[in-house]
């Protein structure tokens, strides 16, 4: 058994957090180097106390003077701050693994780092690969960084493939993927319904814990088309060869269907800490603290096609990607604004995707031939969606 050094981007999500219960289950197998949070300098202490990681990161420069402060008794734990101290333990050569765990554009960054710098990254964080796509995935190839998917649908996927051809799905025989969505808390709600859910309504995920941007992006199928995204960049495919169904039950997690009709799939309760498990050891296989899986009180499966007349953002991230070029990093920054915006009661739910669609029509698409560029059109498409939802609120 070998030892594994980790660094957590994002320590105090619900990602981060589920992470370090699988570490703390599995004290001679793990150890942490740094750990990363945003804001939330108090929790950032509390974990850092428990696991004592040489380095403790906040993104937001007064949080980081906050959580010095709260580790003045730990002189042994250095606090860095901002965009570059990210970036620093991500590339550190004393962490052998990094969790990527940073919700948003704001992760692209960091793990970018990692993978630069050749490490087994364990991406939970799909924006960074919708952002720049084959720029990301180029850079991949060219350090050597190992690439392993924690989405449950995508490490679902890559567990129904053959570990040697997960880039290559046709030569296994791969017909089509199916990708798997829990329809979230407004799977059978009316239009008219949809235009009045409340932000606590959207947050309120009837399988998963999650954060509050996924949670939304679950409720209006964003997060399905993130994942649509992700899943032809990871497993060099196109969405015509994706199929994504409604699994309202969430316990299997995705499908793989070969050309003899055989369909493979993984199974499991809706707990993020089995592809968590699953990425920290492979291709061994370790206890999460995962209850067993009991078929018989489940007892039935439903599967629905979705709907993309109440949920358009399915469809609007397919577009984004047949269009190319910066289109999907324009769809994420739109998505990030107006999800922003829904959360903090200043946009209707319905609201989401009108914004996304109108940014998409304003913003013109160029190649993604650079990070600059995409870290360009990300800034642009921010104000142009910031544009729309002015317009649409006055």
């Amino acid at each position: 058994m070998m030892s594994r050094s980790l660094t957590v981007l994002g320590a105090t999500g619900s990602i981060g957090l589920s992470t370090l219960d699988v570490v703390r289950r599995h004290p001679g197998r793990f150890s942490v180097y740094a750990l990363t949070a945003g804001t939330r300098a108090e929790e950032l202490a509390t974990l850092c106390r428990e696991f004592q990681p040489r380095i403790a990161v906040m993104a937001d420069a007064a949080a980081a003077e906050r959580l010095a402060v709260l580790l003045s008794d730990f002189p042994e734990i250095s606090v860095l701050s901002g965009e570059a101290g990210l970036c620093e333990v991500a590339s550190a050569p004393e962490a052998c693994t990094v969790m990527a765990a940073i919700v948003g554009a704001a992760g692209l960054a960091p793990t970018l780092a990692a993978v630069h710098a050749g490490k087994r990254v364990l991406l939970a964080n799909k924006e960074a690969l919708v952002m720049s796509g084959k720029l990301f995935m180029d850079a991949v190839a060219a350090s050597g960084a190992e690439l392993l998917p924690i989405d449950s649908e995508h490490n679902a996927i890559f567990q129904c493939l053959p570990a040697e051809k997960v880039r290559d799905p046709e030569a296994a025989g791969i017909t089509r993927i199916l990708l798997t969505a829990s329809g979230g808390p407004f799977r059978n709600h009316s239009l008219e319904e949809l235009r009045s859910v409340t932000p606590t309504q959207a947050c309120a995920h009837p399988n998963w814990s999650m954060g509050q941007k996924i949670s939304v992006d679950s409720a209006t199928l964003m997060n399905k088309g993130l994942e649509l995204i992700e899943a032809c960049w990871l497993f060099n495919t196109t969405p015509d060869r994706i199929e994504v169904h409604v699994h309202p039950e969430s316990i299997i997690h995705s499908m793989v269907e070969y050309a003899d009709g055989s369909v493979l799939a993984q199974l499991g309760s809706p707990d993020m800490r089995t592809p968590i498990a699953n990425g920290l050891a492979w291709p061994e296989r370790i206890d999460a603290g995962v209850a067993p899986l009991d078929l018989f009180a489940v007892g039935r499966f439903h599967f629905e096609r979705p709907d993309l007349q109440r949920f358009p953002c399915l469809r609007l991230a397919a577009e984004a990607f047949a269009e190319g070029g910066t289109a999907p990093a324009v769809l994420n920054a739109a998505n990030e604004v107006a999800v922003s915006e829904f959360l903090r009661g200043a946009l209707a739910f319905t609201d989401i995707p009108v914004v996304i669609e109108r940014t998409l029509s304003v913003t013109p698409v160029v190649p993604a031939d650079s990070f600059d560029v995409i870290f360009a059109k990300n800034t642009e498409a921010r104000q142009k969606a910031w544009e729309q939802i002015r317009l649409l609120t006055v």
